[in-house]
C-alpha cells in the first residue's frame, strides 16, 4: 500500500552525453543531491559513460572516452551547482551564471584536475531571469537552465573548435526548475 503522505522525489536534473552532434543513450535523470559521471570507475555509482555504446565512433572520440576516467561529481548545494573534476584531464565548462551578464560572447572555463568550481547559481539565475531585455540573442536561442561540460578538449573563441558540438565527447546538465 503505497503512503500518500510521501511525496514521490523529484528529479533536479538530466544529464545528456553527446559525441560531437550525436547524443548517445538515453537522458539520465538526477534525484540524489550529487552524481558522478564517469568513463570506468570500480564500485562507481551514476552515469556510467562506458557502457553507453555506438556503432561509428570517430578515432578523437574513442580517443578522449579512454581519458574521461573518474570524471567528474556534480553537487546541487542550497546556492547552485558545483562540479568537482576527478578526472586527471582537464574540463570545459559554459553556464549561463558563469557569463557575464549581458554578455555577448561565450565564456568557458578551464577547471584543472582536482579542483571545484560552481557551475550554476540560483540567485544569479533569478537576477537574470528578471534583467533579460532581449526575447532571444542575435545568434539564437538559448536555455538558460542548461550547463554544457566538455571532456579534455576546451571550444569557443580561443580554441580551434568554436562550438561544443566539434568536442569529441561532452554533457549537457539541464536543470529542473523548481516548483
Amino acid at each position: 500500500m503505497v503512503d500518500p503522505t510521501i511525496r514521490p522525489q523529484r528529479h533536479w536534473s538530466h544529464i545528456a552525453y553527446w559525441e560531437h552532434r550525436c547524443r548517445v543513450g538515453r537522458m539520465y535523470a538526477v534525484f540524489d543531491d550529487s552524481v558522478n559521471i564517469f568513463y570506468e570507475l570500480p564500485h562507481g555509482d551514476g552515469l556510467c559513460l562506458g557502457l553507453l555504446n555506438r556503432d561509428d565512433r570517430s578515432e578523437s572520440v574513442k580517443r578522449t572516452r579512454t581519458k574521461i576516467g573518474c570524471g567528474l561529481t556534480l553537487f546541487k548545494e542550497d546556492d547552485g551547482v558545483w562540479m568537482y573534476n576527478r578526472s586527471n584531464y582537464a574540463l570545459f565548462v559554459n553556464s549561463p551564471t558563469l557569463d557575464l551578464p549581458q554578455s555577448r560572447t561565450l565564456t568557458v572555463h578551464k577547471l584543472q584536475p582536482g579542483f571545484s568550481i560552481k557551475i550554476y547559481d540560483f540567485i544569479k539565475s533569478e537576477i537574470l531571469e528578471l534583467t533579460r531585455r532581449e526575447p532571444e540573442p542575435p545568434d539564437g536561442p538559448t536555455d538558460p537552465n542548461a550547463i554544457r561540460i566538455s571532456f579534455i578538449k576546451g571550444w569557443g573563441p580561443r580554441y580551434s573548435r568554436q562550438f561544443i558540438t566539434s568536442c569529441p565527447c561532452w554533457i549537457e546538465v539541464i536543470l529542473s526548475k523548481p516548483r
